[in-house]
């Protein structure tokens, strides 16, 4: 395997112990069981990075930030496909119903495999790219593993994923299209995380799944990048996201400070993690962490039953970065119901043309929950994260929608229209 070291990067902290390592490629977990977190080097990165325009954006996507990146020049230029450059939607009748200043829709339905998780799946992609790999596995319920068979094909990459029973049929199928190697688990997601990460240390594959690969975090970090410069470089007060394994919060918060320590931002904004009630993991967490319980202590395993697959997890793969981006934003969790996030789908797709998947609609889902309880919530901006496109799992919000109507051909008028 080739040896690339982008000049930017300094190495790896523990987020559970704080050692710190250098920086190598694969990088899984410290030897203490605790997940990596990738650090860069700010002096080296004020050097080389300039504010990216919105047309470098559309471009280069979230490659515009590469000196902030894992990647070097040539692994940005593995795939044809851009990854990055969603738009970021106001919609000032929203944040009146919900008593928000502004509210911002960051859509990433739109990215190539119609998920957020483009943004992980192209970092983790163009590093293996650029050193001459060429197979790459992960567990996933579907957006993970979908997005990363997407960009394997672009790159020329073999790409295996394990995927739980329950997985949704439009994306395993999405996945079989995109030529993955698909291993259904007769099991839950941890089940096939496990699986996928004993098999990926027996035959040598490079493992993508979320957490226990630093990588993924660097690429979901760009969402927060984006909103900044689609602020013209303001940062908003709150940002909302949804929350299962605790990876694209995590990736969030980092994408904040990151350019807080570049010195391109001058404040932090407080990151609000919303989960469902029926994976509540991460909530429970930092409701102990706040108890004066340590993180790591803190995150313990629930039965995870929501619909919401993408945010249905047992154990939290990165859940101590999760408590930790809320606790140190001085954000909050809020948890919502099934059925409040299965309305929140309707809603956005009726209101704003957003057709979002149940975890996709569930930041937006927790909005009015949370801004109850915020004093000054009429004076703030707030960004919430869609993450996947409703039209990956239509089954999860069709049960709330009324029949179509019924006419005979022929028919001299249509019922309950004038």
């Amino acid at each position: 395997m080739k040896e690339v070291r982008p000049g930017t990067v300094a190495g790896f902290r523990c987020i559970h112990c704080g050692t710190e390592s250098r920086f190598e490629f694969p990088a899984y977990r410290c030897a203490c069981g605790g997940n990596l977190e990738l650090r860069f080097d700010p002096e080296a990165v004020r050097k080389a990075i300039g504010k990216p325009t919105l047309g470098d954006l559309a471009r280069r996507g979230h490659f515009a930030w590469l000196p902030l990146l894992p990647v070097t020049e040539a692994g940005s230029r593995a795939f044809s496909l851009t990854i990055g450059g969603s738009p970021l939607v106001e919609r000032g009748d929203l944040a009146r119903v919900a008593g928000v200043g502004r509210l911002l829709l960051k859509d990433d339905t739109r990215l190539p495999s119609a998920s957020f998780k483009d943004r992980a799946s192209s970092v983790l992609v163009a590093m293996a790219a650029e050193r001459g790999i060429g197979r790459v596995c992960t567990a996933s319920t579907g957006n993970a593993g979908c997005s990363m068979a997407c960009l394997c094909a672009d790159a020329g990459l073999e790409a295996i994923v394990f995927v739980p029973a329950t997985a949704p049929k439009a994306k395993v199928a999405q996945l079989l299209f995109y030529g993955a190697r698909v291993i259904k688990v007769a099991g839950t997601y941890d089940d096939a995380f496990d699986l996928c990460w004993k098999m990926s240390q027996k035959h040598g594959w490079l493992n993508r799944s979320t957490g226990w690969n630093p990588f993924t975090r660097e690429g979901k970090k760009t969402v927060s990048f984006e909103i900044v410069q689609q602020l013209d470089w303001q940062v908003p007060e709150a940002v909302l996201v949804p929350v299962g394994d605790g990876n694209i919060i995590s990736g969030v918060w980092k994408g904040f400070t990151d350019l807080h320590e570049a010195g391109l931002i001058s404040k932090l904004p407080r990151i609000v993690a919303v989960q469902s009630t029926l994976s509540n993991a991460v909530s429970l967490a930092v409701a102990r962490v706040r108890e004066g319980m340590d993180p790591v202590a803190a995150v313990q395993p629930v039965r995870a039953t929501t619909r919401a697959d993408s945010i249905s997890v047992d154990l939290p793969r990165d859940g101590v970065a999760a408590v930790k981006a809320v606790v140190r934003s001085g954000g909050d969790v809020v948890e919502v119901t099934d059925d409040e996030i299965r309305q929140a789908i309707v809603t956005l797709a009726g209101r704003t043309g957003i057709f979002a998947e149940p975890a996709g609609a569930t930041a937006y889902a927790g909005l009015s929950r949370w801004a109850a309880r915020q004093p000054d919530a009429d004076r703030q901006t707030v960004v919430c994260l869609v993450t996947g496109n409703g039209l990956k799992d239509v089954e999860a919000a069709a049960a709330l929608l009324p029949a179509p109507i019924e006419v005979k051909p022929g028919a001299e008028t249509v019922p309950g229209l004038s």
